[in-house]
């Protein structure tokens, strides 16, 4: 099934009979993987018995397929030949195709009187390695064996006895050579020092050449992220090369579901399977199968270099840099489509035909090349002259070739088969180190999120799978944004849960050895950055292919066992004849045992003994602390000469007292130097330009391509490593957050108002409070809360909370407290190590801009600082201290919110106060109201205000920075009727605090109706405190910050100058946002440039109220939603009469259908807004349609504008209108997304 994976395949002389080799792999239970290797190859049938039977089946299948096509004379393309229904019928075997191609297909037809039929064989070897280049070549020179025959020849068996039992496997770091049938010796070798990567022994040129390296990488993201990955191909042997170079590539990680590179074609059920899986199918089993277009599944055609991606499948980190690193080393070794490759077929596979319909080709420069080879030697191409072919002409009789570029060749040394191998190996070295290094990098910190278990090996294999291994918020949480598609779907494989589970397992028994090696690079990348996280802002290249390469070189060039030649095994003596075809072999002499084999079975257990505990010594004694082995010099050299490394010194005890302060005082000042260039590249990359301009940023380097984020995270390792410098003692892997939580433990127990608890620092995650000052009914609501579902938002009111005798609601300003945030951050139930916490505690204090202040509190303890550390440290330095302080402090000059942005999975307390009119009358209201809040990470649901409350806390998943507000009520009660003047919400973790202006009724038959407000949010500043808070809410706001402006006589109309003023800044505002967006989160900003204070909406609305005739004698006034609605019915009259004179042009037809739509949308869903919401609503959705400019022509036209506008108003005065429309012209030119909360659910009208 495997050595013949198509099964017995029959062939005459007209068919290619040319040999074919392709390996495989065997998989066992224990997840053990052996190597396969075969040779197929075509031997002449003698027998006639066997000829005559094969041409009775062929009359049958030509009977067969002549009457299966009588009822089909649709089909006339298959009446010819054998077509894809040969394989249907009963009679022939599958695989004996006598033709290909309906033209022609009589004279591929087998007749027993003049062709010689042929039958398929395989010679198979097994090997525990896959040794591909050896193997190939033995199997080879053993068929050769069969057609040759000379003097002094050894028999088949004897070559077979000696790789039996005379070749050994080789030996970790060691080199055997053996002799090959036929053929100069071979050499394996066995990478064995933990420097090394294990063998790979398939070619990657050859793998670079089929797919390139735009496919290849994403091959390699699809296989990483463990989706379903078919590869086909007609050549068996590309399959398995194809399939064993991904996921070799993987290292340190592993393929850990269905792997099968050779589906057999009895077995392609299989690929229903439901679960992951790497599977090959050659292309005539993929010619009958019908691939759906699975959204998981990545399909490769190798042969015509296509491919189907996944859909949304993430771009691997830094994939730019990366896939230009690659291109760079296929350049330095002359890999490209165009060069010969060591192809161990070769042959060259002509291009297979793809049955798929939505797949991307493959670089074209590779398909396009391997075509344009030889196309220098045809007259009859196209694009040569005449000229040019009499030059090439010439040439080419010199004996010179020209390549693909036109560059001459004759002078370049052909490399002979064994160089060739050796030349392979540098190159497989090279690409596996690259691939390596990106994940060394990306992954440099992992051991910091890994959850040590506090039980046995026993208890923990037995709950492996409930328990959490790794920290994955807080290991988020320090990757650059674009990373996070990526990175947050591979955190989840089994591959990364499979070398988390061998990192703790190292704990009681040996390291896996691929992590052995993974880890290993990961310290002396450390030994290049210093001991702490490493943070580098740019792409860094692989450093370490030379060092490795000499390891490789070192060991090819010492041979440690050269293996005797063959001896003749069988009694008969002389040359064997075999007449081409191969013989059964002699079990008897292939069975029996050198009479030397004992003793040397012996010895080889002897030196392999002695060896491997050499080796076991070598790894005992593994440098960790600045010990060199002779394998690593080159090396660290190369990593010390980089730069100073900011590990903390080691102080021996030769070293005088004067050596120990010099050596920790230079240490103290790269600290705080570092400390001063943190901060202020901080304060550059959040000031952006004007930094630059303010000369902020001469001298530094370049801060393109380094986020926010990545910023902070390298913050937070510096602070690591100033508090683990001068340790007493270290107490856990985050010297701060200990350093933290024995503050905590003090403050507690002297905190004598409230026992104390001794599992303060294991709080119970579903019950503690995350606010800090709630009534003791509103604790309980809050306990009982977390049983809800996550979607859900919990509520509890907090009435009893207002002061005696006041009417009016207050906000209690939080308490500033290093230890009030300590235990916010404890109650995250998604962060689960001490690292996490440090790093969240450090982003909440940095967005709260109490980080200078809270640390100036730590370090205020002098007994607990002189208990943790020596005298030396850091921290115990006064004038480092308050300089390393005072930098700190500077970023308070700018706003952060990584606390909010980095923890997207936190539920958050919200408190929510409404400052109703002081009226008596419009204070309350006896409907059933609600609040819905969004921001930038979502919105809740409408979430039912408690009757009687104007205070109350509800608990949400992290809604990020909050933009609306929507305030409503059911219009209920004897009095439901409402006036709300403004609406606060504050985050109560990180006090962030937003205004909700409003200034309008809630109620029908008052105001415009509304029973539903959209209220526009703005931040409070943090210098502004609760009480002037309050105070400023308490009032009406002198202007509403809502779609709408209230109408009170006072409020004056702006002249007409002001409103074009207005108008040009609100579009240029939108337009400089929509330029230069780069995400999502920008959606806020463009909702408060469109609804908020002279927004967009505002000053529209400005615009059409200019010369509007809204007071009316009798009854309400009108508002700008009736004149639309008046508009809207007469466009439908003109549409309906099309047979009139005032037929509208296609064009404008179009857009008065849009309009007509729009308004009817907005009328039939938002029964519960008024009319100036709708209008709200209306102009938001018109930008997004780009109706705006669009309609106001119509507009213009119509007969409602003659009698609702004034002469000068920008409806009716051609300059005023002129203006109107280029201005809001520029926004057509941008696509706008809106909020959810924007756009009622109304989608778009085309």
């Amino acid at each position: 099934m495997l050595c013949l994976p198509h099964g017995l395949q029959f062939r005459t002389q007209k068919h290619s009979l040319e040999p074919q080799f392709h390996s495989f792999v065997i998989t066992r239970e224990d997840g053990h993987r052996s190597y396969g290797f075969s040779y197929v190859f075509y031997e002449e049938i003698n027998n006639r018995k066997i000829c005559s039977a094969m041409q009775t089946l062929q009359a049958m299948h030509l009977t067969e397929l002549s009457s299966n096509q009588v009822g089909r004379s649709g089909r006339r393309g298959h009446s010819a030949g054998l077509g894809h229904d040969a394989h249907n019928t009963r009679s022939l075997p599958r695989h004996f195709k006598l033709s290909t191609h309906q033209q022609g297909a009589a004279q591929s037809y087998y007749d027993a009187a003049k062709d010689t039929l042929y039958v398929s064989k395989s010679i198979a070897l097994i090997c525990q390695l896959p040794y591909v280049y050896a193997a190939c070549k033995y199997l080879r020179g053993l068929h050769r064996l069969v057609s040759t025959s000379s003097p002094g020849q050894l028999s088949i068996e004897s070559y077979i006895h000696n790789l039996l039992y005379e070749v050994p496997v080789p030996q970790p770091g060691r080199t055997v050579c053996f002799s090959c049938p036929l053929a100069d010796s071979v050499v394996i070798q066995r990478p064995g020092s933990i420097e090394e990567l294990p063998l790979f022994d398939f070619s990657l040129r050859e793998l670079f050449t089929l797919l390139g390296v735009d496919c290849l990488t994403q091959l390699f993201t699809c296989v990483l992220l463990e989706h379903q990955v078919l590869l086909c191909s007609s050549d068996y042997h590309r399959l398995m090369l194809v399939a064993e170079s991904v996921t070799a590539l993987l290292f340190p990680f592993s393929w850990q579901h269905v792997y099968v590179p050779i589906l057999p074609a009895s077995l392609q059920h299989f690929l229903d399977a439901p679960v992951p899986f790497v599977m090959g199918l050659h292309s005539c089993s993929e010619s009958q199968l019908k691939i759906a277009s699975e959204a998981n599944l990545c399909y490769v055609d190798i042969d015509s270099q296509t491919i189907q991606l996944p859909e949304e499948l993430p771009s691997f980190p830094q994939h730019a840099e990366f896939v230009g690193e690659l291109r760079e080393l296929l350049m330095k070794h002359t890999v490209s489509s165009g060069q010969s490759v060591r192809n161990l077929n070769e042959r060259i596979v002509p291009h297979a035909s793809s049955n798929m319909t939505s797949s991307c080709t493959l670089p074209g420069g590779f398909g396009q090349l391997m075509r344009r080879k030889h196309s220098w030697s045809h007259n009859s191409d196209a694009g040569m002259s005449d000229a040019l072919q009499r030059i090439v002409a010439i040439v080419e009789r010199t004996g010179v070739s020209l390549d693909d570029s036109g560059q001459v060749n004759g002078t370049e040394c052909k490399l002979s088969e064994h160089e060739q191998y050796v030349e392979d190996l540098r190159f497989n070295n090279a690409v596996r180190e690259v691939f390596l290094n990106r994940f060394v990098y990306i992954f440099s910190a992992y051991e910091h999120f890994v959850i040590q278990p506090n039980q046995d090996k026993e208890q923990w294999l037995n709950n492996r799978d409930t328990m959490q291994n790794f920290d994955k918020a807080t290991f988020l949480s320090d990757q650059p944004e674009q990373h996070l598609p990526f990175l947050s779907r591979f955190i989840e494989s089994q591959m990364f849960a499979t070398l988390i589970d061998n990192k703790i397992m190292a704990s009681w028994s040996e390291m896996e050895p691929n992590l052995r090696v993974f880890d290993r690079r990961i310290r002396l990348l450390r030994k290049r950055f210093g001991e702490a996280l490493v943070r580098t802002p740019g792409y860094e290249p692989c450093t370490t292919i030379r060092d490795t390469e000499l390891l490789l070189e070192k060991r090819l060039a010492s041979v440690d066992i050269v293996v005797a030649s063959p001896q003749e095994v069988l009694q008969t003596a002389g040359p064997q004849q075999h007449s081409g075809v191969f013989p059964l072999l002699d079990p008897v002499a292939l069975n029996k045992e050198p009479v030397h084999r004992s003793q040397k079975r012996k010895t080889m257990q002897w030196r392999t003994g002695h060896h491997c505990h050499h080796h076991q010594n070598i790894e005992q004694h593994e440098p960790v602390d600045g010990e060199r082995t002779a394998d690593t010099v080159g090396l660290l050299q190369r990593v010390s000469s980089t730069g100073i490394s900011l590990r903390q010194p080691k102080l021996r005890n030769d070293m005088s007292p004067a050596r120990v302060a010099q050596t920790n005082w230079t240490f103290v000042e790269t600290l705080l130097k570092d400390c001063k260039s943190k901060t202020k590249r901080m304060l550059v990359e959040k000031m952006g330009t004007e930094a630059v301009e303010l000369g902020h940023g001469s001298g530094e380097s370049s801060l393109e391509g380094v986020e926010e984020n990545t910023l902070i995270a390298s913050l937070c390792d510096l602070l690591e490593r100033i508090w683990s410098h001068g340790l007493q003692k270290k107490q856990g892997k985050s010297a701060l957050w200990s350093h933290l939580t024995n503050y905590q433990e003090l403050k507690e127990c002297d905190d004598t108002s409230k026992p104390i608890d001794p599992n303060f620092l294991t709080p119970d995650l579903s019950s503690m409070a995350l606010e800090t000052d709630l009534s003791p009914s509103s604790q309980r609501h809050g306990r009982e809360g977390h049983k809800l579902p996550e979607g859900r938002s919990q509520i509890s009111s907090s009435p009893a909370s207002l002061p005696p005798n006041s009417e009016q609601p207050n906000l209690r300003p939080l308490p500033v407290s290093l230890t009030a945030d300590m235990r916010n951050v404890q109650a995250m139930t998604d962060i689960k190590t001490h690292i996490g916490y440090a790093r969240a505690w450090v982003r909440l204090s940095l967005e709260k801009k109490l980080l200078s202040r809270h640390l100036r509190t730590l370090l205020s303890d002098s007994a607990l600082l002189r208990s943790q550390y020596k005298r030396y440290a850091f921290l115990r330095c006064e004038d480092e201290k308050e300089q390393f302080l005072y930098h700190l402090l500077t970023l308070n000059a700018v706003d952060y919110f990584c606390f909010t942005n980095t923890y997207t999975g936190t539920k958050l307390p919200y408190r929510v106060v409404i400052f109703p009119s002081r009226k008596t009358s419009a204070a309350t209201t006896s409907a059933n109201s609600w609040v819905a809040v969004s921001g930038t990470l979502g919105e809740t649901s409408p979430v039912p205000i408690p009757r009687g409350a104007l205070e109350f806390l509800f608990r949400h998943k992290n809604l990020g920075i909050l933009t609306t507000l929507r305030i409503g009520h059911d219009n209920s009660g004897p009095s439901p009727k409402w006036m709300v003047e403004h609406v606060v919400v504050r985050n109560e973790v990180t006090g962030h605090t937003y205004k909700f202006p409003c200034g309008r009724w809630l109620g029908r038959g008052i105001d415009d109706d509304s029973t539903e407000r959209l209220l526009v949010g703005e931040l409070v500043p943090r210098d502004v405190d609760s009480d002037e808070l309050v105070e400023t809410c308490r009032t009406p706001p002198p202007r509403c910050h809502s779609p709408s402006v209230p109408r009170r006589s006072q409020d004056a109309r702006p002249s007409l100058a002001e409103i074009q003023h207005m108008l040009g800044d609100a579009v240029n505002s939108i337009v400089k946002l929509l330029y230069h967006r780069k995400h999502d989160k920008e959606r806020s900003t463009l909702t408060l440039l469109l609804c908020g204070e002279t927004g967009l909406v505002y000053c529209l609305e400005q615009a059409f109220l200019t010369g509007f005739k809204s007071t009316r004698l009798f009854g309400r006034n009108l508002y700008l939603w009736d004149y639309f609605l008046r508009a809207k019915e007469q466009f439908e009259a003109t549409l309906l009469d099309s047979d009139g004179d005032m037929t509208p042009h296609p064009s404008e037809k179009q857009i008065l259908h849009c309009y007509c739509n729009l308004v009817n949308q907005i009328g039939s869903t938002s029964h519960t807004l008024g009319k100036d919401g709708k209008f709200q609503l209306f102009v938001c959705l018109c930008a997004r349609e780009h109706l705006l400019s669009r309609m106001l022509t119509p507009l213009s036209l119509c007969c409602v504008t003659l009698e609702m506008y004034e002469e000068q108003s920008f409806l009716r005065s051609p300059t005023l209108l002129t203006f109107l429309r280029q201005i809001l012209e520029s926004l057509d030119e941008f696509d706008i997304v809106l909020e959810n909360s924007l756009t009622q659910g109304i989608g778009g009208t085309h």
